[in-house]
């Protein structure tokens, strides 16, 4: 797999994509929602809905960035939270989102690494990460770190970008590619992180690909969902 990079410099994946999400921290709720005409909301709404199944009392949400999987899942599941990401900016915006919705107490926000994460082994009911392992450094190892600190018999719930198949597949792409780095380039003032978003989706793994390294990485069963004709995909990967 081509490790597509943010601004294709000596530092290294991970320390680029910390340091973009810092970059675009203030902007990203406001050009998440525009970009995606508030259909993430959807998705993440479907994602709760088929974790709220297993009735978790402690999830944990990697790369949480400004916390709205996080909230939709407390609010979905009445879980307590740990949201973990690499950029401190994304964080303080989602503890301020946080602090005014009076969620402080059943969501925790904290810096950490997807793949060294903080906590021991078999602790969480369920594990979340929408649009977040499509930026791991090392996807295996990363996804192996998830599934470690999630319980036996529970799952991991991943919410990421894929590709739009059929007669729309070349309109979607061409909104992907030209039109949607333009916008985010006016509103982040970020001229890479929006070009880095069509390019790390196309180089990255979906569907049965996205299965078999799951299943690779030792989870023992994985389901996954198309959303809104492929544009994204929740997979449930069960330890």
């Amino acid at each position: 797999m081509n490790q597509v990079t943010p601004y294709n410099t000596e530092a290294g994946k991970k320390k680029e994509v910390e340091d973009m999400f810092d970059n675009i921290a203030p902007k990203y709720d406001l050009l998440n929602h525009v970009l995606s005409m508030k259909i993430d909301v959807l998705w993440r709404n479907t994602l709760v809905k088929w974790m709220n199944a297993d009735q978790p009392k402690e999830v944990l949400d990697v790369a949480t960035g400004t916390g709205d999987l996080a909230i939709a899942v407390q609010k979905g599941t009445g879980a307590k939270m740990i949201g973990l990401d690499l950029s401190q900016q994304m964080l303080n915006v989602g503890i301020e989102k946080i602090r005014k919705i009076n969620l402080t107490e059943q969501i925790e926000m904290i810096k950490g690494d997807a793949e060294n994460l903080p906590f021991e082994s078999n602790k969480f009911d369920a594990v979340s990460v929408a649009f977040g392992v499509r930026n791991f450094e090392n996807l295996e190892k990363g996804l192996s770190e998830l599934k470690r600190v999630v319980k036996e018999g529970k799952s991991v719930y991943i919410l990421e970008f894929s590709k739009v198949e059929g007669f729309l597949a070349p309109f979607y792409m061409f909104y992907f590619k030209n039109i949607l780095p333009q916008i985010g380039k006016l509103v982040s003032k970020d001229n890479r992180a929006y070009t880095y978003l069509p390019d790390s989706v196309n180089a990255f793994p979906f569907g049965e690909k996205m299965k078999t390294i799951l299943l690779n990485v030792g989870f023992r069963k994985v389901e996954y969902k198309k959303l809104s004709l492929g544009i994204a995909t929740i997979y449930k990967a069960t330890k």
